[in-house]
Order: structure tokens, then sequence, then C-alpha cells
């Protein structure tokens, strides 16, 4: 039985060696002007770092490019293409066709994953994609358990999974915090609004805190809780998924480090002991959620519909 990689975000290039000492296989990094909600900031040179580091280890590095561009980006397209050629990046992560087109211009052999975030939600999307030149298919959060089972078993392409971590629920390429606290005269606030980790929108209703930031692609507020389905995994190892990501967005290292040993104990039992995965999944459940600050529980997600945002 094939073992599904494990792929992390870490915050910043001195993760990377302690996530390889916690099992992480691969990594997805980038920089806000081409990636989407990423878990650090990665400039050219921490780019080039990370992806020495991962190399001497044998890990593979994964560079964001799924921003939504607008014309104005799309001359930078080409020159950060033939960067990561040059750094010797893994993949590329795309949603827009216009960074598919750059690449086969600039890097014909560049592998590339799909990622829109949203749409990846049928086996025949994922297919055209792959025709059109890309290797993997990144779902959408929002597909159960039963869909992402029937994707991958008519897939032709890699097969990409979130297993944990927090999910975007609304973006706006506007400044809505921004346009916010200039109305309300407190301009000077803004300034700082991109590095802001503990804003938060409050539904009283329903007792959550929904976190919300801003960066360079707009506003977004992310989920009340965090998916886990460490105790979830053996259907989707037994289908061949080939990859479950650990998004690491809003997390420190010391979460991300202790949350990446617990599911690289977990995928190594349910692919090379599924009794014993049995016998103890319930058990790292309960390690998952003792790593979990008080105001992020734990849920499914759309994986057995417990949540729909």
């Amino acid at each position: 039985m094939k073992k599904p990689e494990l792929l992390v975000t870490p915050t910043k290039v001195e993760d990377i060696l302690p996530l390889v000492e916690a099992g992480a296989d691969a990594f997805l990094i980038g920089e806000q002007k081409f990636g989407l909600r990423l878990a650090g900031e990665f400039n050219p040179d921490d780019v080039k770092k990370a992806i020495e580091l991962a190399h001497s280890k044998g890990k593979k590095v994964y560079v964001a490019m799924n921003a939504i561009f607008h014309n104005e980006k799309i001359e930078m397209l080409n020159d950060y293409i033939a960067f990561l050629k040059e750094a010797n990046a893994d993949a590329i992560v795309f949603g827009d066709p216009a960074v598919l087109m750059a690449a086969r211009e600039t890097a014909p052999d560049m592998k590339l994953h799909w990622n829109t975030e949203t749409t990846a939600t049928n086996w025949y999307t994922c297919n055209y994609w792959g025709r059109k030149g890309a290797k993997r298919a990144v779902l959408a959060r929002e597909l159960s358990m039963d869909a992402i089972v029937e994707i991958k078993e008519n897939a032709e392409v890699e097969i990409e999974v979130q297993v944990h971590g927090m999910t975007c629920m609304f973006q706006s390429k506007r400044s809505l915090l921004g346009n916010y606290f200039e109305y309300q005269g407190k301009a000077m606030e803004i300034e700082n609004r991109r590095e802001q980790r503990n804003m938060f929108l409050h539904d009283e209703e329903r007792s959550n805190k929904y976190p919300i930031f801003e960066d360079e692609n707009g506003t977004h507020i992310m989920s009340p809780n965090d998916i886990c389905i460490i105790d979830e995994l053996q259907e989707m190892v037994e289908a061949g998924v080939d990859s479950f990501k650990i998004d690491g967005i809003l997390k420190d290292i010391d979460y991300l480090i202790a949350v990446t040993a617990l599911y690289r104990k977990a995928i190594d039992l349910a692919v090379e002991d599924p009794d014993q995965y049995d016998d103890v999944k319930d058990d790292m459940l309960a390690e998952a959620e003792e790593l979990q600050p008080e105001n992020r529980p734990l849920d499914t997600g759309f994986f057995f519909k417990e949540t729909v945002y």
C-alpha cells in the first residue's frame, strides 16, 4: 500500500529542519505577492534556503502561485517561474491558467499542482486540468469523505487533501478591515493590520469566533474550528490519496511540530499496521485535542458534514 505524503506549511525557513525531524515529507511555501493564505512569508532568498534545506534531507518544496492575479501582476509571472526553476522547486501550486501558460513558456518541465481552493469538486474537472499539464489536484475543503474517495478512484492526477487546520470561509480582494478603520477615522491602525493575528469576528448566536486578517491578496475570514481527521485516515489511505496536508496558517512552530509528529505516527500505522491504527486512533485524537487552544475546537469539517459554514 502506498504511503501518502505528509505536506506541511511552515512559518519560516527555520521551521524546515524541525518539521523534517517531526516527519514532514514536503512543504508548501511562498510569498503574498503570488500565493494565498500562507503560513509564513518566504522572500526569494528564503525560498532558496528552504529548498536547499529540504532537499538536503530528501524532502520536497512546493511554491504557491495560487493568488488571484490582475493585469498588473501578469508580467511578473515568467520571471518568478524562471527563479523557481533555477532554485529547483519541486512544483508550483497554481489556480489561474495564466500561471500554467507562463510555466509552459518558461519552465515546461516544472511540475504543476492545480489548486483553486473551491472548485476542485469532481474528478472530471481534476482530469481536465491534468490534461492541460497539472500533475496534482488539491481538492476543495467542502467535500465529503465519499466524494473524495470517488474522485481518487477516477482521477488521472495525484490527489491532495487537507486533513488538519483551519479553512477559509470568505475572501475579498477589497481591504475590508482597512476601509472599516478608515471609516472610523483610525488610519494609523491600518498600518499594522497585516501583522495582526488576534482579530476575530464574533458570532454571539453560535458562540463562534472567526479569525480575520488582511494581506496583499485582500481580506480573509477563517473557520471557527480546525479540521482534524487523524482518526479517520484509513479510508483515504486505502483509496490511495497521494498527499495529506496540515495547514499551519495562524499557528506557531511548536504546535506545528507536535501535530506533524502525531500525523506521521498515524499515517505510518494506517499503512503499515491498520489494526494497531484502529486501536490507538482515539488516543491520537485525544492528543490532538490537548494541543488545541481553548477557542479552537476540532471537528471533521465537511468530511462527514459535521460542520457546514
